[in-house]
């Protein structure tokens, strides 16, 4: 049933949090906005409103794919360890059990979710202006026509190697992201749930799961920096030859603050995506556990 909330969750969030994710992804990826706002205008003066959910049909569905297995994964893992530890799959889990369940199932969620991820950048960044603004030159096609024809060329062009680009700072920035994530919301929980009560009120998950995103995506900026560029680059520029080299060239030419572009936007996006994620997780598990209980 984790596996079935976790896609709910998943799928839902990605409505709230997609406009500001493309946005996100454009600070990072270039070099002329000089800030948020400044990215929100341009988008929307060249593009509209359809510039800021570039992408986002695919995205849905892969994110509800993702979001179930690393919360279907999460709680496997986590009755692992407690069955290993305490020879009883429902035991009461250490917070350092809740550390390395939420880590495992960050590099797990890594390999449903390269591709993905390659393909939503790659939409992000192009640039197709709006058919109502006037332009004194031709414009040319799009590179890319949706998500899934992405993916396609992407494949024809660079290979599998190419669906699977910036693999390497994905799994840097989802490990640990990850393992805060659901250690944060379960100490969290466990804090503001008062003693006696086995279930925290939905006001302390949305709070919990709040923060938790906050925290979260406060560790994962810059690897996710890394990860955007190193997935915009395509095989005819090959600006970087790895993560190390990335980062290195990225430091060098804009100095260490360009691994934190992007930061305000993700904590801010990340608390109510959040809350969305675990507040929706945590009702359709107690909705079917009410159901399975009355009949």
């Amino acid at each position: 049933m984790d596996f079935i909330a976790g896609a709910i969750g998943g799928g839902l969030s990605t409505a709230v949090g997609y406009p500001l994710d493309t946005v996100k992804v454009r600070i990072q990826t270039e070099r002329h906005y000089s800030g948020i706002w400044h990215c929100i205008q341009e988008t929307y003066r060249t593009e509209k409103v359809w510039g800021f959910y570039k992408g986002m049909s695919a995205s849905v569905l892969t994110v509800s794919v993702i979001s179930s297995v690393s919360f279907g994964m999460y709680k496997n893992f986590l009755c692992g360890i407690c069955k290993l530890r305490y020879r009883a799959a429902d035991a009461k889990p250490s917070k350092l059990d809740v550390f390395l369940a939420g880590g495992a199932a960050g590099a797990v969620r890594v390999l449903f979710m390269a591709p993905s991820e390659v393909a939503k950048v790659r939409m992000q960044t192009q640039r197709n202006p709006h058919p109502s603004i006037a332009s004194p030159q031709p414009v040319s096609k799009p590179k890319y026509r949706g998500s899934l024809h992405c993916l396609k060329v992407i494949a024809k062009q660079e290979g599998l190697g190419g669906l699977y680009k910036g693999c390497s700072a994905l799994l840097c920035r989802d490990c640990f992201s990850s393992a805060i994530y659901f250690l944060t919301y379960s100490a969290l929980c466990d804090w503001l749930t008062p003693a006696g009560k086995n279930k925290p009120d939905f006001l302390v998950v949305l709070l919990s799961g709040g923060f938790a995103g906050v925290l979260a995506w406060g560790f994962a900026t810059p690897m996710d920096v890394i990860k955007s560029r190193m997935q915009t680059d395509e095989s005819d520029q090959h600006k970087y030859k790895g993560l190390v080299h990335c980062v290195r060239e990225s430091v060098r030419k804009e100095g260490a603050k360009v691994l934190f572009k992007g930061l305000g936007l993700n904590c801010i996006r990340a608390f109510p995506v959040n809350m969305v994620v675990f507040v929706t997780y945590e009702a359709v598990l107690r909705c079917t556990d009410y159901y399975l209980n009355k009949k």
